[in-house]
């Protein structure tokens, strides 16, 4: 992994000062082209599914596993989660260590896992016994990474941990206790200054920290924003990661003129953020902050091409298609009972869809390469993508490295437009869950 190509050709010893000059009705703009290519190539025209298909030669893959329960339910999260029931969790904890003995039976191994939510960490000790076991069925596993919201650190079953998680990435959002109040986290989590200290003692337990912050708040002013990142510098965490606040079409009505700040803010904001950091430490994509440049992060879709999900509401992409298991509870434990695999859809795309989706994930990630494009899929990048490349060039979101004619440099533009149709990609993403879980009935959860 390498940072943004783009800090090679600055003064080392000047301030960072990001020059983002895309105007807001370009930015609104992009995001009706985003919404358009999204709702194109997300629709639920899937077919039925029954088993996940064999690891190919040769690939590397990572294995995604998916807790799908929450103590509390944020207003503005639309990720698969239920409300924790102790007993429900346990026994999904059983079933996703069965689903995993049958992808180790179809022959694959794994160099990385990712553990998502809902809150991982909602029973430890069934965590720590999922971890070892997927350690144990893949050998190959090199790095486990982790969510956790604030709740769990300070908890003695959290210790459980040390040692089987390489990467805890702590959902923190805010350490201003007047967002956390209105966003609801303030009565469940904890103040701001409670949530630092909780970190500040946790941060001996794993090799890499990381603190999740949004921006784009209501009220989140260049104040607010400076205390958060100065009380995130302060814990010096490995990796900082500065997500903007999505809205999809199920939370319009709760984040839309009551939590989310007008969207001109969103440019200034990130300037703010850019500047910040920028410095500190290496920017690993548009969003993530790393101490070194080769380590992983959130968006584990950018280092593997290819990955497979366990777990109710998981999805997997393999063979250019994308695989979506059921996100009905009830279904899942049923299906893995009877020794089935719990992917329900499948949907396959064009190798232009597949093309359009990498170049995307280029401009998030700063790594946009010719090299690869011609590699993988055999073909100029220049004219493959003619549409998207002119366009990236002439709002000068990307340019030529000259030292190296096969790398693009992603600018300051491009690491907007890149946050920005990544953000859309997202909510996206996030529509797609909503409609999955939107026909699920009480008997479901």
């Amino acid at each position: 992994m390498t940072s943004f190509s783009s800090t090679l050709f600055r003064d080392e010893n000047q301030p960072y000062q990001a020059n983002i000059t895309v105007p807001n009705w370009m930015l609104g703009s992009m995001e009706r082209v985003m919404q358009h290519y999204v709702d194109k190539n997300l629709r639920l025209d899937t077919q039925s599914a029954e088993i996940m298909p064999p690891p190919v030669e040769g690939k590397k893959y990572m294995l995604y596993a998916h807790i799908p329960f929450c103590h509390t339910l944020c207003s503005y999260c639309t990720f698969h989660r239920f409300l924790f029931n102790e007993d429900k969790a346990r026994s999904y904890f059983g079933s996703l260590r069965k689903e995993m003995n049958m992808v180790k039976a179809l022959g694959y191994d794994f160099e990385s896992m990712y553990i998502g939510g809902g809150t991982t960490t909602v029973i430890e000790s069934e965590l720590a016994r999922t971890i070892e076991h997927a350690r144990k069925l893949f050998p190959s596993i090199k790095e486990v990474s982790c969510e956790s919201d604030p709740r769990h650190l300070d908890t003695p079953e959290f210790q459980q941990l040390k040692g089987l998680v390489d990467r805890m990435s702590i959902g923190v959002q805010s350490f201003d206790d007047g967002i956390l109040k209105m966003t609801e986290r303030l009565d469940k989590f904890g103040s701001g200054q409670q949530t630092f200290d909780k970190i500040m003692a946790a941060k001996e337990l794993f090799p890499i920290i990381n603190v999740d912050l949004i921006f784009g708040f209501r009220g989140q002013t260049e104040e607010i924003i400076r205390h958060d990142l100065e009380m995130a510098s302060k814990l010096d965490p490995r990796q900082i990661t500065t997500y903007p606040l999505m809205i999809t079409h199920q939370t319009r009505k709760s984040v839309k003129g009551k939590l989310a700040a007008p969207q001109g803010e969103m440019a200034n904001q990130y300037r703010q953020i850019l500047n910040a950091l920028n410095g500190q430490y290496n920017q690993l994509s548009a969003w993530a902050f790393g101490k070194t440049n080769d380590e992983g992060f959130d968006e584990y879709v950018i280092d593997y091409d290819e990955y497979l999900g366990v777990g109710s509401g998981s999805f997997s992409f393999l063979n250019d298609t994308l695989h979506v298991n059921t996100f009905s509870l009830r279904k899942y434990q049923e299906r893995i009972a009877a020794g089935k695999m719990s992917v329900e859809q499948q949907k396959l795309y064009s190798k232009k869809d597949v093309m359009q989706y990498r170049f995307l994930l280029g401009m998030f990630s700063g790594r946009l390469s010719r090299k690869y494009f011609r590699d993988t899929f055999g073909v100029n990048l220049d004219t493959a993508l003619f549409k998207e490349m002119t366009s990236m060039k002439a709002i000068g979101a990307i340019k030529n490295n000259p030292l190296n004619p096969d790398d693009l440099i992603v600018t300051d533009n491009g690491k907007m437009m890149g946050l920005l149709m990544m953000k859309e990609f997202y909510s996206g993403m996030d529509n797609v869950r909503a409609q999955l879980r939107k026909p699920l009935k009480p008997c479901d959860m």
